[in-house]
């Protein structure tokens, strides 16, 4: 066991070139999101995550939703805007994305419950994502998806909400795109760990 999570661990990257094949059914999809949902930790044991799961015309949508946002916000002509659009293209031609929220009135109800740490509870909410965000991705990787990180929040943030008809106190963390890996990702560079790891005995 110990093998294959550092296989994944090792072989999670960012893949920017992905497609609309999916390698693995749709119902494996929510099942790997479903048992990192319930199995990630949170701190108290809040469970304050949420995710949505866009798939084939959602997915599409999403990003077609975003480039026009980015386009309001960026302005100029096309030719200014092209890198931003072919960004767009590649998320899109991807299968698939996950959305990360984190509620925001579990967050309001453990400030209030435990004034004491209220100023960490936010804090330990942005951590426990980083861990769904990271179970997910590394999941998605050991099925052989290939996918990438997105933070276009909070620029879309109240489109995704209205469009979805998602609850207010839900606050968009992070998209994650995925889809059958087209191009490999390039070299990963490393520095030393002696740099940044030290061990006392």
């Amino acid at each position: 066991m110990s093998k294959d999570f550092s296989s994944a661990l090792k072989n999670r990257r960012s893949y920017y070139g992905i497609s609309k094949d999916s390698v693995i059914s749709d119902e494996r999809i929510q099942e790997i999101v479903n048992e990192a949902v319930k199995y990630t930790p949170s701190s108290f044991n809040s469970q304050s995550a949420r995710v949505v799961v866009l798939l084939g015309e959602q997915h599409d949508k999403l990003w077609n939703l975003t480039e026009g946002v980015l386009r309001e916000v960026v302005g100029g002509d096309d030719a200014k805007f092209a890198p931003t659009a072919q960004k767009m293209a590649s998320f899109r031609a991807g299968y698939g994305t996950v959305l990360f929220f984190e509620d925001s009135n579990v967050i309001a109800n453990l400030q209030e419950q435990f004034a004491l740490y209220a100023d960490n509870f936010p804090v330990w909410s942005q951590q426990s994502s980083g861990m769904l965000q990271f179970v997910v991705w590394t999941s998605l990787e050991a099925e052989g998806l290939g996918a990438s990180l997105q933070h276009y929040n909070p620029l879309i943030d109240e489109k995704v909400r209205n469009e979805w008809n998602l609850p207010e106190s839900w606050k968009l963390i992070a998209q994650m795109p995925f889809g059958k890996p087209t191009a490999e990702p390039g070299d990963k560079e490393f520095q030393p760990l002696e740099q940044r790891v030290k061990v006392f005995k």
